[in-house]
């Protein structure tokens, strides 16, 4: 065999195709035979061309998994004693690596089985030799050593430590440190320990100084070999970093702003920043790094790329993105830096600067939405401002920079709408294609949430938005759909006379089939469900069909995004027809089926730089026996795919809200989806099944109920989601998906009762527990010696807002016997009422303790001392929502403390009267100060001075917004009333015009305008006729309105 082998191998290396083919088929089948190894062992050592013997190497590489088993011992001893001479006795150096490869192979299997004992030896002896060369590969067996036999180093981890930081400081030889800092990199990949980790700590500085002495001597690729090793540093789950951070940032920094070097260097040293910001947050802010990030990150905003520069590479692009992750997760350090940068750029003369200040402005404005929204007037004027300059490329980072605001700063940016939407329909009319783009692009996130305060442009817009639609390319075509999909959400049914003629237009997009096409007929298809929804059924039930049908046959054009849109339309069309749609399921469910049940188009890139340079390896090797396991680089996913799978799982659970026991041919197989779908690797999808879960469950009860074992079938599908939800509290990793299953479970609660949740109690308060202490996963965010102190306030608002939510629920549905369980989740709850946490942290509290004192009761008497003084210090909160909380949570604590709070009365009193006065800016805030003040007087009227409080709490009513209080409010009235107290009979003018406003509300409901009509009736039969003056100076509709309530002469 290896005379006849060597000649393939030769003729393998040959130009000739048909010479090759002939080879590789030659090989293939020689290669089933295990006597191929010792026939390519023989010519990896004697072999006369380099070539020739590189490649055995590479086909040993690929054959041994499959024969080594069958190997008599002495073949199995030539093959490593023939692998070891070619390691360190061969001049080649591919051959040297190729040889370096199949150790590494023959290593998995024999070192564990006790067959290699002295490789160990021999690679600490060869990586310790005089010869560079030894050194070098002595170094790349470690490095690929550790992904087979890893474990087996454990016991020398100190040595093999002492050693690699020797080598990295090898001063003699570049390879040798490259290689060293190669297998630094394949170690800290390999160990989990932390104690282990932490010990790498002592190598940053070298790795440091290698790479600044490579830089300088323009070995690039060097300086991106400690990139990736500082990638596993801080990605490692280890307490790594500590004050190395500082180092490694200003290293980087260095790095990302020195434009002599290649973009992709620079990218990857922006890279390790932007990774440093997402895992690593609270260290940089500890080590005081923010601002000397953002000195150099927002400069490189201003950078020009070169045109032939891979744009994802681009210093400009990659630095955007490290000021987006800093503003997601250190938001108020990033602010006030970044809107000092785009304060002094926006007045540079440089166009760049200009264009870099507004990009800025809104790259931070998701992260930064709370801070920027108390300073939106200064930021508007920089950005309207550059929405008028002179240069296109500022005036489109503005278009830009407005679409983000109207997206992150809601609802505060559309009380601004009169200074904005004149400028944005200016800008449509802008010169360059580019600007009009991005201009439609802010039009329509802007116009999305507006209402009614649309209405005063809508013909002006629609006059632009319709005559761009016919007249422009299919780009500005597409944004222009979109922009018009928001302003019939915003119009609702003043969209009515625009209506037809964007329907009919949107006929033609429909029928699009053209590759080029299809992104527009999938935003046509997405409008027409916005329009409809806008119009309503009436209007367009008689037309639907025809668009139905048309949505269908764009699923045959396997165009994802198309399927994405699809979806969506059928969702809204569902929402608006309800029963109607049932006709449409047979057609639709199996579409949503199809769409859940894609494969996910994982891409998977393979290292096999090693064997690049033999020209059609891969051929030979593709046979069955290559087990060998390549590291895998990198996984990309078609997002095309996750999001046609979200729009089509959150279609399955709308079809189930709107259409109920009519789905029920549908309902095992969405049940099967959304349960595999809640563990879905990405979180777009597992939140859309978490939402759908909650539809399904009510569909389920609509089908079962009609079933005579409707009730176990039912009672199945409760199981499936409730054991799902709890799980995701606190397993999932994605804190909008725990956020909507906790929301989820506080509905089902409100709509089942406690006896239906009973069961899964006990996990849920657990689960509850874990997040109000923030320990389930998607609240770690960092590990270790990272994680701040315990008073760190980054955590996602919305999020504990849900968990909040849940005391209420159970207290709601379990009255006074939630009190042993509110007695487990009360310190963690109050952890976010310290002084040192933000402001909605301590609303959330004490609204959630308004809540839960509201329907638990007396219970929350044992808690009225510690909680009193943080809700008078919540009455003078500079924020609205909070002292509107404190108000309400105040009468509600009054109201079920019993005597424990009459003790307080009167700093409560204190603490309410400034709301009643002239000082207080906001409605809602003196509404809930009324409501509390109602609610004390109702439990303990003997305790209130009625005659100083009266007169302040009547000038407050009518109530204004918050009508919620009505029924505290004005039952407190009516009892003074009814009651014949002294105090309140003196204000009779005052009631009865309060009562007539009352009366002629359009926002109180009739069991308050009873309430009141009873009271009035008591005045009249008091006073008589001594009524008929006050009653007469009053406006006709309010006399009328209590004249309902004189009773019959």
């Amino acid at each position: 065999m290896a005379q006849s082998l060597e000649l393939l191998l030769i003729q393998f290396l040959m130009p000739d195709n048909d010479a090759r083919r002939q080879a590789e088929d030659q090989i293939k089948r020689l290669a089933k035979d295990p006597q191929v190894v010792p026939a390519l062992v023989q010519h990896l050592r004697t072999a006369k061309t380099p070539n020739v013997r590189q490649l055995a190497a590479v086909l040993l590489r690929k054959k041994i998994t499959g024969h080594w088993a069958k190997l008599a011992p002495q073949v199995k001893q030539l093959v490593k004693q023939s692998l070891i001479e070619s390691i360190t006795m061969e001049h080649s150096p591919p051959v040297r690596r190729a040889s370096a490869n199949v150790v590494s192979i023959v290593a998995k299997y024999a070192v564990p089985a006790g067959e290699w004992p002295d490789l160990l030896p021999f690679l600490f002896q060869c990586s310790q030799s005089p010869q560079e060369d030894h050194r070098e590969v002595a170094l790349i067996l470690f490095s690929s050593l550790t992904e087979t036999i890893g474990s087996t180093f454990r016991p020398h981890f100190a040595d093999l430590q002492a050693l690699l930081l020797k080598c990295l400081q090898d001063e003699t030889s570049n390879r040798v440190r490259v290689a060293a800092l190669k297998a630094v990199g394949s170690f800290l990949e390999f160990t989990n320990d932390g104690a282990e980790v932490v010990k790498f700590r002592e190598f940053i500085p070298s790795i440091l100084n290698v790479s600044r002495q490579c830089l300088s001597a323009g070995e690039e690729d060097v300086a991106i070999i400690a990139f990736e090793i500082f990638d596993e540093l801080i990605e490692s789950p280890a307490p790594l970093l500590g004050d190395s951070v500082k180092s490694i940032v200003q290293f980087s920094l260095e790095v990302s702003s020195n434009q002599n070097l290649e973009s992709n260097t620079r990218h990857q040293a922006i890279q390790i920043i932007s990774w440093l910001a997402k895992y690593k947050a609270n260290s940089l802010k500890k080590q005081k790094l923010v601002a000397s990030i953002l000195q150099v990150m927002c400069p490189l905003l201003a950078e020009s790329s070169n045109e032939d520069e891979d744009d994802d590479l681009a210093p400009d692009r990659a630095a955007a993105e490290v000021i987006d992750t800093m503003a997601m997760n250190l938001s108020k350090h990033v602010f006030p830096l970044v809107f000092e940068f785009a304060s002094v750029s926006s007045q540079n003369a440089n166009p760049k600067f200009r264009e870099a200040s507004v990009t800025a402005l809104g790259i931070v404005s998701e992260g930064c939405a709370e801070l920027m929204k108390d300073k939106l007037e200064p930021v508007l004027q920089i950005v309207l401002g550059a929405l008028r300059d002179p240069e296109q490329m500022v005036r489109g980072a503005a278009s830009f920079a407005l679409g983000q605001f109207a997206e992150h700063l809601q609802p505060e940016i559309i009380s601004h709408y009169a200074s904005v939407l004149p400028c944005i329909l200016a800008a449509l009319e802008d010169v360059s294609d580019e600007v009009k783009e991005k201009s439609y692009y802010a039009l329509a996130a802007f116009c999305e949430d507006m209402g009614m305060e649309i209405l005063p442009f809508l013909d002006p817009l629609m006059g632009k938005l319709l005559a761009a639609l016919q007249n422009s390319s299919r780009n500005l075509q597409e944004t222009c759909m979109s922009a018009i999909g928001s302003v019939a959400a915003a119009a609702k049914q003043a969209f009515i006379p625009y209506a037809e003629r964007v329907l009919e237009m949107m006929k033609v997009f429909m029928v699009l089939t053209n590759d080029e096409d299809l992104r527009a007929r999938a935003r046509a298809t997405e409008l027409v469900g916005i329009v409809a929804m806008s119009v309503g059924r009436a209007r367009i039930e008689q037309i639907l069909p025809a668009f139905v049908e048309a949505a269908i046959s764009g699923f045959g054009l396997e165009f994802s995004e198309l399927r994405e849109y699809t979806h969506g339309f059928f969702s809204n069309v569902a929402e608006i027809m309800a029963d109607g749609f049932v006709k449409y399921l047979p057609h639709v469910v199996p579409l949503a089926f199809s769409s859940c049940n894609l494969d996910d188009g994982s891409a998977v890139d393979i290292d096999e730089s090693d064997d690049e340079n033999i020209n059609g390896f891969g051929e030979v090797s593709s046979d069955d026996e290559a087990h060998d396991e390549p590291r895998v680089r990198n996984i990309s996913i078609r997002t095309g795919v996750l999001d046609e799978k979200a729009a089509a799982t959150q279609a399955l659970g709308l079809f189930a809200q709107h259409t109920k026991s009519s789905f029920a041919p549908y309902m095992e197989e969405s049940l099967k989806i959304l349960e595999r779908h809640s563990g879905y690797f990405h979180e777009d999808v597992r939140l859309q099944a978490i939402i759908a879960l909650k539809h399904i469950l009510t569909a389920a009860h609509a089908i079962f109920q009609c079933q005579n074992d409707g009730s176990v079938k039912a009672k199945e599908v409760l199981d499936m989601v409730m054991n799902i939800y709890i799980k995701t509290m606190t397993e999932d990793d994605d804190r909008e998906v725990v956020a909507n299953a906790c929301m989820s479970i506080a509905d089902i609660i409100k709509d089942y009762g406690y006896m239906a949740l009973e069961p899964y109690m006990s996990r849920l308060v657990d689960a509850t527990l874990t997040l109000l202490r923030e320990e389930s996963a998607c609240q770690q965010l960092e590990n270790g010696s990272d994680i701040d102190d315990e008073d760190d306030t980054e955590h996602d608002e919305i999020l504990m807002d849900a968990v909040s939510d849940l005391l209420p629920a159970f207290a709601k549905s379990m009255g006074y016997h939630f009190a042993p369980i509110f007695a487990k989740l009360f310190e963690p709850l109050m952890k976010f009422a310290k002084a040192s946490r933000p402001p909605q942290d301590r609303t959330m509290v004490v609204a959630c303790l308004a809540e839960v004192a509201q329907d638990m009761g007396a219970p929350i008497a044992s808690y009225i001392d510690r909680l009193m003084p943080l809700v008078l210090k919540e009455l003078a909160s500079p924020s609205a929502t909070n002292r509107r909380n404190a108000a309400f949570c105040a009468g509600e604590l009054a109201k079920n403390g019993g005597e424990t709070t009459l003790k307080c009365y009167n700093d409560i009193l204190r603490g309410l009267y400034p709301l009643f006065g002239e000082s207080e800016p906001d409605d809602a805030v003196r509404d809930n100060a009324a409501g509390a003040v109602a609610r004390m007087i109702m439990v303990h009227p003997q305790s209130i001075p009625l005659n100083q409080v009266l007169p302040v709490f009547l000038r407050v009513l009518p109530l204004k917004e918050d009508h919620e209080e009505s029924m505290a409010v004005y039952n407190c009235v009516s009892m003074l009333v009814l009651s014949s107290n002294p105090q309140i009979l003196s204000h009779v003018p005052e009631l009865v015009n309060i009562f007539a406003q009352v009366l002629v509300s359009p926002a109180e409901t009739p069991e308050v305008k009873a309430q009141v009509g009873g009271a009035f009736s008591h005045l009249l039969s008091v006073y008589g006729q001594e009524m008929q003056p006050l009653l007469s100076n009053l406006p006709p509709a309010h006399a009328n309105a209590l004249a309902a309530f004189v009773p019959n002469s």
